[in-house]
C-alpha cells in the first residue's frame, strides 16, 4: 500500500483502558504498525492538571505515562527522530534531528555555518546534566563533559555546546 509508517491511536474507555487482552488483540489485528490506547476524555482531564496532580492521576489509573507522551515518545521512534539540546545563559532549546546523525550534521540544523565551520561538540548526557542538578562545575569535577570529533554519533539527550569557526 505505501512504505510510510503508520501508528495507530485507539480511543477507549476507563474498562478497555485497563485490559491487556482486548489491546493484544486490537494490537494484532493492525500489527506491525504501532498502537497506542487511551481514553480521550482522562488525557483531556490531565491537561487541566498542575504536573503532581496529573502524575497522582496517572498513579491511580495504573499507568506510567500519559497517551500523548506515549504518542509523542512512538511517533519520534517511528519516524527515525531524536532531540538534543543547546543551553546557554539566554536560553535552552530542544533541537529535532534524524537518529543516527554525527554532530555535524546536528550543527547544521542551527545554522549551515555551524556544520561548515564544525570543530568539536562539547557533550554532557542529559541523565548526567540532571544528576549535577544542572551545574556544569560538577559535571567538569566528575569527568562527565566530553569532547567529541566530527564522527560522533548524537544520542538522544545529549546537551551540547558546538564548537565551530566560519
Amino acid at each position: 500500500m505505501t512504505a510510510k509508517p503508520f501508528i495507530y491511536v485507539f480511543n477507549v474507555d476507563d474498562r478497555e483502558l485497563g485490559d491487556k487482552d482486548f489491546q493484544k488483540q486490537l494490537a494484532d489485528s493492525v500489527a506491525p504498525a504501532q498502537s497506542i490506547f487511551l481514553n480521550a476524555q482522562f488525557e483531556s482531564d490531565l491537561t487541566d492538571l498542575d504536573e503532581a496532580d496529573a502524575r497522582e492521576m496517572l498513579a491511580d489509573a495504573g499507568l506510567k505515562e500519559s497517551g500523548l507522551d506515549q504518542l509523542a515518545r512512538v511517533g519520534f521512534d517511528v519516524l527515525g527522530l531524536q532531540t538534543f539540546l543547546t543551553a546557554g545563559v539566554k536560553e535552552v532549546r530542544a533541537w529535532q534531528i534524524h537518529q543516527g546523525w554525527t554532530a555535524p550534521q546536528a550543527a547544521g540544523v542551527i545554522h549551515s555555518d555551524f556544520e561548515r565551520g564544525f570543530i568539536k561538540a562539547d557533550i554532557v548526557s542529559y541523565d548526567d546534566f540532571v544528576a549535577a542538578k544542572g551545574s556544569m562545575n560538577e559535571i567538569k569535577e566528575e569527568g562527565k563533559l566530553r569532547q567529541e570529533g566530527r564522527d560522533y554519533v548524537m544520542q538522544d539527550g545529549d546537551i551540547v555546546d558546538f564548537k565551530f569557526n566560519v
